[in-house]
């Protein structure tokens, strides 16, 4: 029975191989951070991580985790609205409130269930959801499972989203829907405009901030701290798997009568197992952390602009950024993989990126910083940078 259709398996598989798309996962032998050890017992200098605070093996958040596993158990077996809420639950929930200045919050398993959860239970086909071309897969998919009308509008391109709001004021209900920054240019979206156009246009607005929280805004609170934007963005989504602690666990926040309508009729929160008490204890401790000082986020924008001056000045092409995530561009998808292949060989871990990831023609290497980097590690990997490029052609 399987046979005919292993066939067609085994026949899409060798076509993505074929195309130099198929993804090898790397084997990590350590803990998460600046150095990790591979599988091979080598050591290298990670540079495509989302662990923007440097917090993935903070002794702090791992004894917090121990002691809610010791006082609350290591799983809750059961969904929220059953018997799977917990004190912790809540303390979370409240702390990420605070952190973003929002009414309430609602916790999910991660931020694909969230951005997968919010649209359907809110919007209706008499509606219209309005969405960033370069928006992450998750809110594509979270809009796909809803009957709303939809927009879609060139990134970041504030022209083109004002005429989708002007077609949409056919619907009754209007969201504008947008990554707080794009992953893989590392831009941020312009919030202040956004939110401009909204209120002229009588349209709500959502934000993920899975790649800005933690790192924009002036203590890195996200779009809303760097525009000045508090209460007027109506749902932030964002992850606890980034620059919170990098382990698992999602969220929406923001007003209380939209946290409520999610909890009665969010498919992803009713239907999923609560989130493991040692995720909420650590993640509890982090933003105790962060309200304690600004150290890290400072750090990491200083290692920010000390690596992307550095590759600048060695002539290296890359995209404007205002995150943690620099885009060397390549162009060339074959060049990325052997760039990234050569990085390897010198003991620094990134990633080439190119096509259906990034546009045809687009290939490129991204780089995220880190506040677990010290100034040596960024030294070795623009060093290394340099050496690959030189011998690859990219530099002169």
């Amino acid at each position: 029975m399987y046979g005919h259709f292993q066939n067609y398996l085994r026949d899409t598989l060798k076509e993505i191989e074929d195309a130099g798309l198929y993804k090898h996962e790397r084997i990590i032998c350590s803990a998460q951070g600046a150095e990790i050890t591979l599988e091979d017992g080598s050591k290298a200098l990670n540079f495509c991580a989302n662990n923007y605070l440097g917090l993935s093996d903070n002794p702090r958040l791992i004894e917090a985790a121990k002691k809610a596993m010791d006082e609350r158990g290591y799983g809750m077996s059961s969904v929220r609205f059953i018997c799977g809420t917990q004190d912790l639950h809540r303390q979370l929930e409240k702390a990420i409130s605070r952190y973003f200045h929002t009414d309430d919050t609602i916790l999910y398993a991660a931020c694909f269930d969230a951005n997968g959860g919010v649209f359907e239970p809110l919007f209706t086909a008499e509606d219209a959801i309005i969405s960033d071309a370069l928006n992450h897969a998750s809110i594509i998919d979270g809009v796909r499972l809803c009957k709303a009308v939809r927009y879609r509008y060139a990134n970041a391109d504030m022209a083109d989203l004002e005429r989708c709001l002007q077609e949409a004021q056919a619907q009754r209900f209007r969201i504008i829907v947008t990554d707080g920054v794009f992953s893989m240019d590392g831009n941020v979206a312009p919030m202040d405009k956004i939110c401009e156009l909204a209120e002229k246009y009588d349209a709500l607005v959502m934000v993920d901030e899975s790649h800005s929280a933690g790192v924009v805004g002036k203590t890195g609170r996200g779009v809303a701290e760097e525009f000045n934007l508090y209460g007027r963005i109506d749902i932030h989504t964002g992850t606890l798997g980034k620059s919170f602690g990098g382990a698992v666990g999602g969220f929406t926040t923001g007003r209380q009568e939209i946290i409520d309508l999610l909890r009665q009729r969010s498919r992803p929160y009713l239907f999923s197992n609560s989130l493991p008490p040692m995720i909420c204890g650590a993640g509890i401790e982090l933003f105790k952390m962060l309200e304690e000082s600004d150290e890290l986020h400072t750090k990491q924008q200083d290692n920010v602009r000390y690596f992307r001056e550095k590759m600048l000045a060695a002539g290296f092409d890359c995209k404007p950024t205002q995150s943690a995530i620099l885009a060397v561009m390549l162009y060339d998808a074959p060049l990325s993989q052997k760039f990234a292949a050569r990085m390897a060989e010198e003991g620094i871990f990134v990633t080439g990126f190119y096509y259906p990831v990034v546009p045809k023609g687009q290939a490129r290497i991204r780089v995220q910083i880190s506040a677990a980097h010290e100034k040596a590690h960024l030294d070795k990997a623009i060093s290394a940078f340099i050496k690959v490029g030189k011998e690859l052609g990219v530099l002169k």
